[in-house]
């Protein structure tokens, strides 16, 4: 059968989007990521204060709270990576944000600087999940 018209789907690899122990989503301290109403996904108890691109796509949100940025892959998945459960309650302080919005990024690209430490004396979990917001190229 001849491929003219048919688009090949590219596989693409997702990786932890920083340094740290990897846990199941349903270990995460919060029902809304733990019961997968976001989506699906994993989390990471983050141990760099580095979050970078988990993926080749294009930055289409950084949260005002500059605590989450959602990724639109190359093959149409949506991702978010969400730092922190209650680190939004911060206004900002203690994330330094290194990427735009619309910004084409590769894997490893740095999107957010968070101050973990600050975090932490702040009481806040700093578990951060990575979900899959839209898997319309998933199969």
């Amino acid at each position: 059968m001849f491929k003219l018209f048919k688009k090949e789907k590219k596989n693409q690899f997702i990786y932890a989007p920083v340094s740290g122990r990897l846990m199941p989503l349903e270990e995460v301290k919060d029902e809304v990521f733990s019961t997968g109403m976001m989506g699906k996904g994993i989390a990471v108890d983050p141990e760099s204060p580095m979050f970078v691109a988990p993926a080749d796509g294009e930055i289409v949100l950084i949260a005002e709270t500059k605590h989450a940025f959602g990724l639109r892959l190359d093959n149409g998945i949506e991702l978010l990576v969400h730092i922190g459960l209650d680190t939004a309650l911060s206004g900002g302080k203690g994330f330094e944000v290194l990427a735009k919005v619309g910004q084409k990024v590769k894997v490893g690209t740095p999107i957010i600087k968070a101050d973990l430490d600050f975090f932490k004396e702040q009481n806040c979990v700093v578990e951060t999940p990575l979900i899959i917001l839209d898997d319309k190229g998933l199969h």
